[in-house]
């Protein structure tokens, strides 16, 4: 079996490519050839071209056919007319930005809906989302070429060797000894990743299972969803170091726009359910094991300070600047005005938790 893998060099690629040697397919890998990955040039052939040129594509093809093609990277538009006629199987990658409000969180109150399903609205406009309307029309022509299609809306992948490190904000400030960490709005944002091993997982089910996945739209990302805070502290508890959260409103805390990777601290949640129901898919790494193996790639591959991937994160490290930030807020906090009131609310009577409404009787009767 002939299987064609376009891309192939990101945090997902060997493991899918490995996977499907493991199957039994010939890999042949496609790409410009930029991004060399040591641990897969023995595993496959290599075709150096541009997919997201026609002619170039087409004449690395020649008159090539396969039985799968695994579509990670280029114009998926042109990629699918390419190989309509070349291939037994077809499955793209694109990404959760279809959805109405994923990258767009103002055209919603409160951001979109929470979980993103399938179903849910996708980008209607370019004035709204240009991102997201390319992606939008791009699925559509992916199914138009090819009706029997897979095609997964990736999240943000975390793992070695992703070009975007938002785990890296937090282990350079817990290695470099900060121990004072701000977050957004205590940190409470809800916002779905997929580690790589995870994620080629679930493709690797849908190469597995061609009749149950064919002519469908899966998300694919960790099934268990952590909070901003949750993932600081899985990571801290990994290099063994303690800290405290600096809880401040998003709008006043330019410093944590980096993890929160948008304009606002809404919830971007993908919904698994499909993927789950249809092709039993299951996290092979929990989340944060999966941060505590990240976390050790990072110590271990350290991006260069100042370098590529503090630039795409935005992320300056400027300690000094959070410390004044830190300092500021607590003089807000030590001067706020908290007016007495002649009735002071509570969180309601159903809530009996600490702080809460406290027990009618004291001892227990069994």
């Amino acid at each position: 079996m002939q299987a064609l893998v376009i891309g192939g060099t990101g945090p997902t690629g060997p493991h899918i490519i490995g996977g499907l040697i493991e199957r039994g397919y010939a890999v042949t890998i496609l790409n410009r050839g930029h991004h060399d990955r040591r641990d897969i040039a023995p595993l496959a052939e290599r075709l150096i071209a541009d997919p997201y040129d026609s002619e170039s594509l087409l004449a690395a093809l020649a008159d090539r056919r396969f039985d799968l093609c695994i579509s990670m990277y280029g114009r998926l538009r042109m990629i699918a007319q390419a190989l309509r006629d070349r291939v037994g199987r077809f499955i793209s990658i694109g990404g959760a930005p279809a959805y109405r409000g994923y990258m767009n969180p103002f055209l919603y109150a409160g951001g979109p809906a929470i979980p993103l399903q399938e179903s849910a609205e996708l980008v209607r406009s370019e004035a709204e989302d240009s991102k997201g309307w390319r992606i939008v029309r791009t699925e559509r022509a992916v199914f138009e070429t090819i009706p029997g299609a897979t095609h997964f809306r990736y999240p943000i992948i975390y793992g070695p060797y992703q070009p975007v490190p938002r785990e890296w904000s937090f282990v350079r400030r817990f290695r470099d000894g900060r121990r004072r960490i701000i977050l957004p709005d205590g940190g409470l944002t809800l916002h779905s990743f997929g580690f790589a091993e995870n994620v080629a997982h679930g493709i690797l089910l849908a190469v597995d299972q061609a009749a149950a996945s064919a002519g469908k739209i899966y998300n694919i990302c960790d099934v268990e969803t952590l909070t901003l805070a949750q993932v600081a502290q899985a990571i801290a508890d990994h290099m063994q170091v303690e800290f405290e959260v600096v809880n401040m409103p998003y709008e006043l805390a330019p410093v944590t726009r980096p993890l929160v990777m948008q304009p606002a601290t809404t919830h971007r949640v993908q919904d698994t359910a499909a993927l789950r129901r249809d092709l039993g898919y299951t996290d092979l790494v929990p989340p944060r094991e999966a941060l505590a193996r990240t976390t050790d790639w990072l110590l271990a591959n350290s991006p260069q300070a100042g370098g590529i991937e503090e630039q795409v994160l935005e992320d300056p490290f400027d300690y000094a600047a959070e410390d004044a930030l830190i300092a500021a807020w607590q003089r807000v906090l030590d001067a706020f005005p908290r007016p007495a009131m002649a009735v002071e609310p509570g969180v309601g009577m159903a809530y009996s938790g600490p702080g809460g409404r406290a027990r009618t009787q004291q001892i227990f009767e069994s």
